[in-house]
């Protein structure tokens, strides 16, 4: 194949948000002092899933996201929070979590070793995607990150890979493959912008959107192995 790009999705993907977030969530209830803090997680994990959904539809604001998500869960259990104080929290908390999938640091490696240019091309917050990125073991193996909150243009939107084609030297569309889990933001990410794409799909779920993946996988020895065809 002809690839030369290859722009990665973290959350999900690279990097584990489902044991990092787990972790964050526990010491923030902790430190709140809730009474059952696994009801709050088993909440808002749905909650917040659903709020990201939300948002790469359009249907509210990252601030509004960001803002009231925690307002929002202690609501539910009958309590007032000012959101803004416990979101800084949370950043911090989850900030401080480098947690990968076992193997993605030497997928990385072995792509970068046989000539392939590696971007990550992340939705999030930026104080924590470099706050995670820096504590893990794959931050050397990309070029340039683009975070959706530090360049203010967010996947699925066309303007987001706008950015990357202006950033990086010789970026070609074509040549370009656009790598995640999610089919809302990456995969049909990849559609607006004219970019093939590969779906990580290690759980098998069924494709219930309007994305169309170039390819699905369900594990990184998939990728190498579709690269190489």
């Amino acid at each position: 194949m002809s690839y030369k790009f290859l722009l990665f999705d973290l959350d999900h993907t690279l990097l584990d948000f489902g044991l990092a977030e787990n972790i964050a969530l526990t010491q923030l209830l902790e430190e709140a002092e809730v009474a059952d803090v696994d009801a709050y997680k088993n909440y808002y994990i749905p909650m917040n899933q659903g709020l990201w959904d939300d948002l790469a539809r359009k249907k509210i604001t990252k601030k509004e996201l960001i803002e009231t998500r925690f307002e929002r869960l202690f609501a539910n259990f009958g309590h007032e929070v000012n959101g803004i104080y416990f979101a800084k929290r949370y950043q911090h908390f989850l900030s401080q979590q480098g947690q990968t999938f076992s193997g993605a640091a030497d997928l990385l490696s072995q792509l970068q070793d046989d000539g392939y240019r590696l971007f990550a091309a992340t939705n999030g917050v930026t104080c924590i995607q470099k706050g995670r990125l820096e504590r893990s073991d794959i931050q050397s193996y990309f070029e340039q990150v683009f975070i959706s909150d530090e360049i203010q243009e967010q996947k699925p939107d066309k303007a987001f890979f706008d950015v990357i084609a202006g950033a990086v030297t010789g970026f070609s569309p074509s040549r370009s493959l656009m790598i995640g889990d999610s089919l809302i933001s990456d995969i049909q990410g990849g559609n607006n912008a004219g970019i093939n794409t590969v779906w990580y799909n290690p759980s098998q779920k069924t494709n219930n959107t309007k994305a169309r993946p170039t390819y699905t996988i369900s594990s990184y020895a998939d990728l190498i192995s579709l690269l190489e065809d």
